[in-house]
C-alpha cells in the first residue's frame, strides 16, 4: 500500500452516455450537447459523450452523430464513445473521437442472458474493433461489468474479473475499467478485483466504475485510493439509474467524488461550482433534483446565501 493517497484524480464524466440512456424519454440534442459544453467549461477533461448502438437496442442514443457534430471540442478535452461492434465504429469514426469504449461482463450467467454468447466470444467480437481503432490513432478502453456481482448468477469472483482482463488485454485493450454495474461491491471485495487488473495492466490504465445502489462507492473509490489507483468513471447529479433495482441510484455523482477529493486534498482540475451547475442544468432539463448529495447541498447553501445577501 503506498504511503500516501495520490495527489490528483482523472475523472471521465459518463453521465452524457451512460447516465442519458437509462433515460425512460429520450433528451434533446441540443440539451445534450450543452451538457457537454458546461462539463468542459467545469474543467472535465474526458468525457463519454454517447454510443453507436443501434438505435432499434439503445433510442436515447440514436442523435449520437448529430451530439458528436454539435460539441464545440475545447482543447485538452477528450471525447469517448461507446462501439458494440464494426458498424458502430464505422459510423463513429467520422465523428472524430478520441477514444473507443468496448464492453464485456465478467459473468458467464450475464453474458449468456443478455447477448446469448459466452464471455469469451462476446470479448473476442471486439477484437476488429479494437485493431481498427488503433490502427486509427484511437485510445481503446474496455469495460469489464459485473465485475462485483451479477443479478442472475450474484457474486463474481476475483478470478472470473481477471479471466476478462487477460481477455481484454490479447484484443489489444489499453485501458480496462472494473465496473460494479449493480453496486453491490464493497472496499475489500473492490480491492481484491482492482489488484487482478493491476496484474495485468499499469495503474494508470486502471481504473473503477462504481454505482451507489447500496450507498457504497464513495467508500470503494476510497479502497482504491488506498491501493494507489487514481483513474474512476462518475456522472454529473448521479445521471443514470441500476436497471436491475428498481428505484436505485446508478452511477456515482461526479459533484460527489470531487467532494470528497477535496476534502482529502487530492486535485482534479474540475471547478465543484461549475460542476454543481453543470448539474443542476441537466435536472432541470430532465425536471427533477440532481440525485448528487453534494450537489443539492451546495445549491441549498447558495439558495440561504442569496436570502441572506438580499
Amino acid at each position: 500500500m503506498p504511503a500516501a493517497l495520490p495527489t490528483h484524480v482523472h475523472l471521465v464524466d459518463v453521465g452524457p452516455r451512460d447516465g442519458l440512456q437509462n433515460e425512460k424519454q429520450p433528451v434533446a440534442t441540443e440539451y445534450k450537447v450543452g451538457l457537454v459544453l458546461r462539463l468542459q467549461a467545469a474543467g472535465v477533461r474526458d468525457i463519454e459523450v454517447t454510443s453507436f448502438v443501434s438505435p432499434k437496442w439503445v433510442p436515447q442514443m440514436a442523435d449520437n452523430v448529430a451530439v458528436m457534430a454539435g460539441i464545440e471540442r475545447a482543447p485538452g478535452v477528450r471525447y469517448h464513445v461507446l462501439v458494440p461492434n464494426m458498424k458502430g465504429f464505422e459510423a463513429a469514426l467520422p465523428t472524430r473521437p478520441d477514444e473507443v469504449v468496448v464492453f464485456g461482463a465478467a459473468s458467464e450467467a450475464f453474458s449468456q442472458r443478455n447477448i446469448n454468447c459466452s464471455v469469451e466470444q462476446s470479448i473476442e467480437r471486439f477484437r476488429p474493433v479494437a485493431e481498427a481503432a488503433l490502427a486509427a490513432g484511437l485510445k481503446v478502453r474496455g469495460a469489464i461489468s459485473t465485475a462485483l456481482g451479477c443479478p442472475y448468477q450474484g457474486e463474481v469472483s476475483a478470478d472470473e474479473v481477471e479471466r476478462v482482463v487477460r481477455l481484454m488485454k490479447g484484443i489489444g485493450v489499453q485501458h480496462v475499467g472494473i465496473a460494479d454495474t449493480i453496486g453491490v461491491g464493497t472496499p475489500r471485495r473492490v480491492q481484491r478485483a482492482i489488484e487482478r487488473a493491476l496484474r495485468h495492466y499499469p495503474i494508470d490504465e486502471v481504473s473503477g466504475h462504481f454505482h451507489d445502489t447500496y450507498g457504497q462507492a464513495l467508500a470503494n473509490i476510497y479502497a482504491c485510493l488506498e491501493i494507489g489507483v487514481a483513474h474512476f468513471d462518475t456522472s454529473v447529479a448521479g445521471l443514470g439509474g441500476c436497471p436491475y433495482a428498481k428505484g436505485a441510484t446508478g452511477n456515482v455523482a461526479t459533484e460527489d467524488v470531487v467532494f470528497m477529493l477535496e476534502g482529502l486534498g487530492i486535485a482534479t482540475g474540475i471547478d465543484l461550482d461549475a460542476l454543481v451547475d453543470a448539474g443542476a442544468y441537466i435536472s432541470g432539463v430532465l425536471g427533477r433534483a440532481p440525485i448528487s448529495r453534494a450537489g443539492k447541498a451546495l445549491l441549498a447553501r447558495r439558495g440561504k446565501s442569496e436570502v441572506a445577501a438580499a
